[in-house]
């Protein structure tokens, strides 16, 4: 019997494809046959025979799109003639985990890869475990989505109990690790708060030894009160914190200090004055 005119189709593109690399020319081959094959079905084929030519057509036109760089492109493209995740290929879903994991984009499938695996028809082929493992490999664990991989292995029939085992501990140990970045990331802003105060402080301690050292004169002849208080509201203007809050204790705690010394010196140089008077 004569092959319909979708199977020559087929065989062209597939030919485009790999004989003459002629990507574009072997997409449109695919698209046209994909419409020829949705307007009229192979009435002389089984209806298998129609779907394992729909299927391989898409997978040629995947091809041709990712050798055209246009993998962005793959599941939109797949979608338009089956208009739902759940009606996809096994191989043509396959392909798709493995060209966006590849690509570094396994969010893109997420969606409908989780919605084919969910499918009650869909969880009796025997290519069900393949995906499903791929899908905890390539999409799930990659993306972080710990939660989703633990009940999917815990759920689903495709993981033996050894290799269930296996999954939940390395799922353990993916939380356990995310905790410890978390409290790593916690902690690095506080550090660096503390180390930001700490270099204020210390520059404010040098710009003021720097300012006695140059005004010692002058303070002998202002009442010491009014001394003691434009420090401290020179020292407010300049670090801009809040007495309040924990941060500033310590800064307090030093600038008291920092006062009391100055009134020792200033005294102490006053009693040398009067011992010489």
């Amino acid at each position: 019997m004569a092959a319909s005119p979708v199977v020559h189709l087929l065989e062209e593109a597939a030919d485009l494809l790999v004989v003459h690399l002629d990507f574009p020319a072997a997409l449109e081959t695919c698209e046209r046959a994909c419409q020829s094959l949705g307007r009229d079905t192979l009435a002389e084929e089984p209806a298998a025979t129609s779907l394992e030519v729909k299927c391989s057509l898409c997978v040629v036109g995947i091809q041709a799109l990712a050798e055209m760089d246009r993998w962005q492109e793959v599941l939109s493209w797949v979608l338009q003639y089956y208009q739902v995740p759940e009606k996809l290929p096994p191989k043509v879903l396959e392909l798709c985990i493995l060209l966006y994991s590849k690509m570094q984009e396994p969010g893109a499938i997420l969606d409908v890869v989780s919605a084919w695996l969910q499918d009650p028809d869909n969880q009796g082929l025997p290519e069900y475990g393949v995906l499903a493992e791929l899908h905890l490999q390539r999409v799930l664990l990659p993306l972080g989505h710990l939660a989703e991989a633990e009940e999917l292995v815990v759920s689903s029939a495709a993981f033996g109990e050894e290799r269930r085992l296996e999954v939940l501990w390395a799922i353990h140990t993916a939380r356990q690790q995310q905790k410890q970045e978390h409290s790593g990331f916690q902690e690095v802003p506080k550090i660096n708060q503390e180390g930001s105060f700490s270099h204020k402080f210390l520059s404010l301690l040098m710009l003021l030894r720097r300012l006695w050292d140059s005004a010692v004169s002058h303070f002998l002849s202002l009442p010491f009160k009014k001394i003691l208080l434009a420090a401290l509201i020179f020292c407010f203007l300049v670090v801009r914190f809040d007495p309040a809050s924990p941060p500033s204790l310590p800064f307090l705690y030093q600038l008291a200090q920092l006062l009391h010394w100055i009134r020792k010196a200033v005294f102490a140089h006053l009693s040398q004055l009067r011992l010489r008077d």
